[in-house]
């Protein structure tokens, strides 16, 4: 098993070659630019602010998944990746859902790299606040709606500026409701991401250190169950 710090590296060094991959006569080169945009600026932010800010290896690993996602989705387009296209076929559906996939990642990931910002560098994160962890939810969940409605202001913006040479990106697929389906499989997502995961998250909080050597001291929901213990 890897070291702590050296996941972020190897998760790196993967993305990068799975880029490269992705980027060698993709389907359509307009798509793939428009596809792997946002794991581009993402990947970008987590290396710029891996010094003075670095994220638990759960949530490095997470985002790595939803860049992978995206870097597929780009070289085949959503509507013509295999294993989508497989599914569809094997289960009789009407439409190639990998971009659901995307969506649903679109809402698990943010929610929790958007906790552990609230958590470290917010108040939402310091102790002796009975309401924290309401509003913490609470702000993650809008977070998340917000990231996706922008997103799909972006697929509007592309629509109008391209014309048909965007439909690929849209991955529409016939589907009149498409805009708000996927902006509910990420708000859904996202619930599902604090429900099962803020657990493991809390834990995975309690190793994070600074860079200097020191431990975060971030409130976590374990911290005050592991208080009433004698």
């Amino acid at each position: 098993m890897l070291p702590r710090d050296r996941v972020p590296v190897a998760l790196l060094a993967a993305f990068l070659v799975i880029l490269a991959w992705s980027g060698w006569s993709p389907r359509d080169r307009l798509t793939w630019w428009l596809e792997v945009l946002p794991a581009l600026v993402g990947v970008g932010l987590l290396v710029a602010t891996y010094r003075r800010f670095r994220f638990t290896t759960l949530a490095y690993v997470l985002a790595w998944l939803h860049a992978v996602i995206l870097l597929v989705g780009g070289h085949y387009t959503y509507v013509e990746v295999p294993i989508g296209i497989w599914i569809r076929d094997a289960l009789g559906l009407a439409r190639n859902h990998y971009d659901r996939l995307g969506h649903v990642a679109q809402g698990f990931v943010p929610a929790i790299l958007a906790r552990e910002l609230l958590l470290r560098a917010s108040p939402l994160g310091r102790a002796g606040r009975p309401m924290s962890r309401v509003w913490l939810f609470v702000t993650t969940l809008a977070f998340v709606v917000a990231i996706s409605a922008v997103y799909e202001l972006f697929e509007m913006g592309v629509a109008r500026a391209t014309g048909e040479a965007a439909d690929a990106f849209l991955a529409l697929q016939g589907d009149p409701w498409d805009t708000q389906t996927d902006m509910l499989l990420a708000l859904v997502s996202a619930l599902a991401a604090l429900l099962l995961l803020g657990r493991t998250h809390d834990r995975a909080l309690r190793t994070v250190v600074d860079t200097s050597g020191r431990e975060c001291g971030v409130q976590t929901g374990l911290d005050a169950q592991d208080r009433q213990v004698p």
